[in-house]
């Protein structure tokens, strides 16, 4: 059966919305407080934001068996699927909707296609956790696709920013980008607390035993990724509250390609993975893992590239406000799909369930 949900996270799409309107209102009515946040910036990195990005992560990579985690790559479908996703589709989608929608706005355009070759190793944890998702899929998926991050990143940003747009005659940009930037921005967001969880589980199941770990230190931590997840959500949309109110027109604009991302990418990768016959928590983790973008890369390269009030810059800055709330939706609709497609999995022991 299905766990009972807690009181939080039975309207968690209702407190998710509530700590964006804070925010905007914030940031609007009071416009202080983004030069009080940029206080706390460190080089391209803003402090709260990090460290409630860290928070909000520690409590499903806590939750990983690791000693499983070999068992990811063994299934070479899936693996190969998440690739090509990841690497191929996902970068060639967000770069044909950028030109198609935006050819007047070439640095939104180039924003989104920053986005676009930034692929997700933070709140994908969580949109997976949330719709019960397979945890080691999750956490395996997510360090594959940091190393190629880590790897290709520069190699991309330079041809779908440089060399493709000059070829269909748009304005192409010079993106100096080093591996050791990279590096730096997928150690904080992931590495930190992929250690902590990695040292929590190994460290606290030896001491305490794996029956006190499961049943008694994971319930009590769990409640921090949605309370870290609002307190990001809140600072983010203060941030741009001023933005989002006075000119509208162009959040839509840059939106309008981002949920049409999102949303395809997401229905793309579910039945695909359905279609290879992979259960419902590895579709879950399949589906989330193509559908969500690393915004803290994609913003901080972006800043350092092009400035941090440059179009490119805010353009990176609406992705998240965007991915929000409708990766909040898709966990419903993931969740939609797991009772129509996925009956089974909602009876079996330690089936797929919200926590």
């Amino acid at each position: 059966m299905r766990k009972r949900l807690s009181f939080l996270d039975r309207f968690l799409t209702l407190w998710i919305f509530l700590a964006m309107a804070a925010g905007v209102f914030w940031g609007y009515f009071f416009p202080g407080i983004a030069e009080f946040w940029g206080a706390f910036q460190s080089g391209t990195t803003n402090i709260p934001i990090a460290a409630g990005l860290i928070l909000m992560m520690y409590p499903p990579l806590a939750k990983v068996r690791y000693e499983e985690l070999g068992d990811v790559f063994t299934n070479v479908k899936i693996l190969g699927l998440s690739l090509i996703q990841n690497w191929v589709v996902g970068p060639v989608l967000m770069f044909l909707l950028a030109v198609l929608l935006l050819p007047d706005q070439p640095g939104y355009m180039a924003g989104l296609v920053l986005m676009g070759l930034a692929r997700c190793i933070a709140m994908v944890i969580v949109w997976n956790d949330l719709a019960g998702g397979d945890a080691e899929y999750a956490a395996g998926l997510v360090a594959f696709n940091s190393i190629f991050q880590v790897l290709f990143f520069s190699v991309y940003a330079y041809v779908f920013l440089t060399v493709i747009p000059g070829w269909l005659g748009l304005r192409s940009f010079t993106v100096n980008i080093t591996i050791g930037q990279i590096a730096r921005s997928v150690f904080v967001y992931l590495g930190v607390p992929f250690i902590a969880g990695i040292v929590s589980r190994f460290t606290l199941i030896r001491w305490k035993g794996k029956e006190w770990y499961t049943r008694t230190f994971i319930p009590r931590i769990s409640p921090l990724t949605l309370i870290a997840l609002l307190f990001t959500i809140l600072v983010m949309f203060s941030l741009k509250g001023n933005f989002i109110v006075r000119i509208p027109f162009d959040v839509l604009r840059i939106a309008l390609p981002l949920a049409l991302y999102f949303v395809i990418m997401f229905f793309v990768s579910f039945f695909m993975g359905r279609r290879l016959g992979a259960d419902y928590s590895k579709t879950a983790t399949l589906s989330f893992t193509a559908a969500s973008n690393n915004f803290e890369l994609a913003i901080a390269v972006a800043v350092a590239v092009f400035g941090i009030n440059s179009a490119e810059a805010f353009a990176t800055v609406i992705g998240p406000l965007v991915e929000v709330p409708v990766l909040i939706t898709l966990v419903n609709v993931a969740l939609y799909f797991q009772e129509r497609y996925f009956p089974a999995a909602l009876t079996a022991p330690g089936g797929a369930s919200s926590s």
